[in-house]
């Protein structure tokens, strides 16, 4: 580098890495994401949280298979907790595969809602996975943890996004959404609707997206819904902001037909 850009603060690395430097920073975790997806011609997504922890059905039975015999029962039990929850891994794949088949369908010169996920392992994982094995683009919209893999192997080229702000990731899954599924999940996955559901609750976020929760059985039992609407804290109609849904075509079928009516022919074409 020549002493004219060295002198220049863009291209000084001490300074952007300073404090004063922040502004910079989360204006390039804008412009930089911004200019990938319009060269890839994206302008609306369909995201999928869920947990990162989850693994493959085929790597799930692979761990308890080869598993020594002396495990301990506790361990085990992880192994076979962990090919329970697989079912979640290959339904999100199913499911993301669907979705992409039916957006390669539409007439559109733009691509269509691609799905999106937040770039790593278990359900993010599985999302790329099966817009991948469609033939689709799969973004990945990941951030560098300490504790956790970023990225994974089914993401498109040009489409990993790696971000450091949190608050600039869960921009971009929300700016280009058209619609969202949500998974069994921890903290991170509950951060995640429950900010969205906020946003829309609130009319911060005005378009219509339509929200599905992946399984009663494990929604109903982090979240009691009805008790909150109960005592007063959500109104009852906040009930209709997400559609909980128990199978991959209940899902599919939910999406599509929502997709259609506000983003193909209604409020938000």
């Amino acid at each position: 580098m020549n002493k004219e850009n060295k002198d220049r603060f863009y291209y000084n690395k001490e300074f952007l890495g300073s404090p004063e430097g922040r502004s910079v920073r989360l204006l390039s975790e804008y412009y930089g994401p911004l200019q990938r997806f319009k060269r890839n011609k994206i302008q609306d997504t369909i995201v999928f949280f869920g947990s990162a922890r989850l693994k493959s059905a085929e790597d799930a039975k692979a761990a308890l298979a080869e598993a020594p015999k002396n495990l301990s029962k506790d361990e085990r039990t992880v192994l076979e907790t962990n090919l329970e929850m697989s079912r979640y891994y290959e339904s999100a794949r199913e499911l993301s595969y669907k979705m992409t088949k039916w957006s390669k369908g539409l007439k559109h010169k733009k691509k269509r809602f691609i799905v999106t996920s937040g770039g790593g392992p278990g359900i993010m994982e599985a999302a790329n996975r099966g817009a991948t094995e469609a033939n689709g683009l799969a973004v990945g919209l990941s951030i560098s943890l300490p504790f956790e893999t970023s990225g994974n192997e089914w993401i498109s080229d040009d489409l990993e996004i790696n971000f450091h702000y949190f608050f600039m990731r869960k921009f971009w899954f929300l700016y280009l959404a058209k619609a969202m599924v949500v998974w069994p999940g921890g903290f991170g996955t509950l951060d995640e609707v429950m900010e969205v559901l906020t946003l829309i609750q609130t009319q911060k976020l005005r378009k219509q997206i339509p929200i599905v929760l992946f399984d009663s059985h494990f929604w109903n039992n982090v979240v009691n819904w009805e008790f909150l609407a109960d005592k007063g804290v959500i109104s009852r109609s906040d009930l209709d902001l997400f559609q909980i849904c128990d199978t991959v075509d209940d899902a599919y079928n939910y999406l599509t037909k929502r997709i259609t009516a506000t983003h193909l022919r209604g409020p938000n074409f």
